[in-house]
């Protein structure tokens, strides 16, 4: 796994890093000793329409902590203004270099119906989850990709939810935003290799975000209580560090433009970077999905350690 001091003297902006994926994987860049600017909505004076208590605030002290060098910063990626301001900080207090942009932003889970069909739903939640899972990546590439592409070598990670554009039933808009956000890795793998730099997409498996498991009703400690027969396929789930750990992996690796435009899911570059999830365990949803849900099998008769 990337050790301390790996990604010393670089340069990463998270968006979306106020919590789950985005949170973990500013922290896990910071343990490598990178600078890392935790771009998001959420602040200690302000909050977001998602009412959540974490804060950008929270992600830097945790960067900090562990010993890289953590700057909150207010932005919301929807408005290109926040994100020059948010630019304007990097040049600012980092010379305008990024070596690393991870880019997180979603927000919609308070919009996505998953129950009704499309036209029976709502258009405006639709469309918020389209703007706010969509266009604030494409906001977000215009302002910074400038600051990436001023050195060669740097990296561009897109995260997006699956590995492939296969529809599994989660609703249109939301199955649009997904496949939008591999499409993005798909061409940015393409436009970044001009420049000498590297653009592609991850995806975590079941994510056991702090949300996820508020929903559940357990914590990261008790989070087995939560595993039942109507859903067993938690016991496969994984923290938000899992993933976070590949792309600081990723990030550290002088070969990875082998794997630009690609989606690479964490139960993938797991084994390719000797990485494990913080309890040890090496959970593989990927192949759990392929050999128990998309096989038919009936989940209960499943030894879900196997998958783990």
């Amino acid at each position: 796994m990337t050790g301390a001091g790996t990604l010393a003297g670089k340069v990463a902006v998270v968006t979306g890093a106020t919590r789950g994926c985005g949170r973990a994987i500013a922290v896990e860049l910071g343990r490598a000793g990178a600078t890392v600017f935790a771009a998001g909505r959420t602040t200690r004076e302000h909050a977001s329409p998602m009412g959540r208590p974490e804060t950008i605030e929270g992600t830097a002290e945790l960067v900090e902590e562990l010993g890289g060098r953590g700057i909150p910063v207010r932005c919301d990626v929807s408005n290109a203004a926040d994100v020059d301001g948010l630019v304007a900080r990097v040049e600012a207090e980092a010379g305008g270099r990024v070596d690393v942009l991870v880019d997180d932003v979603w927000g919609g889970d308070p919009y996505v119906d998953f129950d009704n069909p499309y036209w029976e739903s709502s258009l405006d939640s639709a469309l918020t989850v389209v703007r706010g899972g969509l266009e604030t990546h494409l906001i977000a590439l215009h302002r910074l990709l400038p600051l990436v592409v001023r050195n060669p070598g740097g990296l561009v990670v897109e995260v997006t939810d699956g590995e492939d554009d296969e529809y599994l039933g989660a609703g249109i808009p939301y199955y649009l935003v997904k496949c939008g956000v591999r499409a993005i890795g798909r061409a940015l793998g393409a436009e970044l290799a001009k420049h000498d730099c590297t653009g592609l997409s991850v995806t975590p498996g079941f994510l056991r975000s702090e949300a996820m498991l508020e929903l559940f009703g357990v914590t990261e400690e008790n989070w087995r209580d939560a595993v039942t027969d109507e859903r067993p396929e938690f016991a496969v789930s994984e923290t938000p560090a899992f993933l976070a750990r590949c792309v600081a992996a990723l990030a550290a690796d002088p070969e990875v433009r082998r794997l630009a435009g690609r989606t690479l899911a964490s139960w993938s570059l797991a084994p390719m970077y000797d990485v494990t999830d913080v309890d040890g365990s090496r959970p593989d949803f990927g192949r759990y999905f392929r050999e128990v849900f998309q096989a038919g099998v009936d989940p209960k008769t499943v030894d879900t350690s196997v998958y783990r």
